[in-house]
């Protein structure tokens, strides 16, 4: 069969090591009874191994070049074979409503995309794993007092227990991209509800984390109107001498609990 080309506008880079493609694909087996959905297959490296998991399984792919490779190399697989963008899909109907497991080898320039999703369906995906850049992996994981703790690691750890698993040097790519890559797991925690509203939430963490060199008495000024600003005395608390990369997910709560305290009600 013809090869696939890697295409840049996709942020395409095919795994081409098969032991990695399958210790990725295992990285799955840690929630073994529920389904499996694949972004980004192209030429279906990790897919192969995918497939021998007694488990419902389809994947994703954006790319009609791929989907025809997958289609020709797996005639038996083309009803799991989603040709359309992951981002646009109702995940609803992937599974008929049901869990499912998410994985793939993530295109570095939507992978923050594709993790805001997967909190946006948080009910329905309990596991996620996969290989994105290892600068991304790092922010996942990455504990408050880190410099690479930010706005993703505040997110995505308030609903997810998060695991970097192992690094993945460039030359295993074609083509090689510049950076190093990572794999991690992300699991759901026990966590059913935040304790403050969702929405505020992260709206606080995105405010406070795009001035992340700030204190927070300085960053938070932005959530209120000239006109509607809070009491002298929320800007005393100590919390507001602290700078965001300090703060737990437990007082981002109470801070976005804090500021919900003092905006103007309708």
């Amino acid at each position: 069969m013809k090869q696939v080309r890697a295409k840049k506008q996709l942020g395409q880079h095919f795994l081409t090591d098969l032991s990695i493609a399958r210790r990725i694909a295992d990285t799955v087996d840690a929630m073994p009874d529920i389904p499996v959905l694949e972004i980004g297959p192209g030429m279906g490296v990790m897919t192969q191994y995918l497939k021998q998991k007694p488990r419902p399984f389809k994947v994703v792919e954006i790319d009609k070049e791929s989907v025809a490779y997958l289609n020709e190399r797996w005639p038996d697989f083309q009803q799991q074979i989603i040709a359309g963008d992951f981002l646009r899909m109702d995940l609803n109907e992937v599974f008929g409503g049901k869990e499912f497991v998410l994985t793939g080898n993530y295109p570095y320039d939507i992978s923050s995309q594709i993790f805001f999703k997967m909190l946006d369906n948080k009910d329905l995906i309990p596991c996620c794993t996969g290989m994105i850049q290892r600068e991304v992996a790092l922010r996942i994981a990455s504990q408050p007092g880190n410099k690479a703790y930010g706005i993703l690691s505040v997110l995505i750890q308030a609903w997810y227990d998060t695991e970097y698993l192992f690094t993945v040097d460039e030359t295993v790519f074609n083509p090689p991209p510049k950076v190093k890559s990572a794999v991690i797991r992300m699991t759901r925690n026990g966590v059913t509800d935040l304790g403050c509203d969702e929405l505020l939430f992260r709206r606080v963490v995105k405010t406070v984390f795009n001035q992340r060199r700030k204190m927070l008495r300085v960053s938070l000024k932005q959530l209120f109107g000239s006109s509607a600003m809070p009491a002298p005395d929320f800007f005393s608390h100590p919390m507001m001498t602290m700078r965001p990369e300090q703060l737990t997910v437990e007082q981002f709560v109470e801070l976005t609990n804090m500021v919900e305290a003092q905006l103007p009600t309708c």
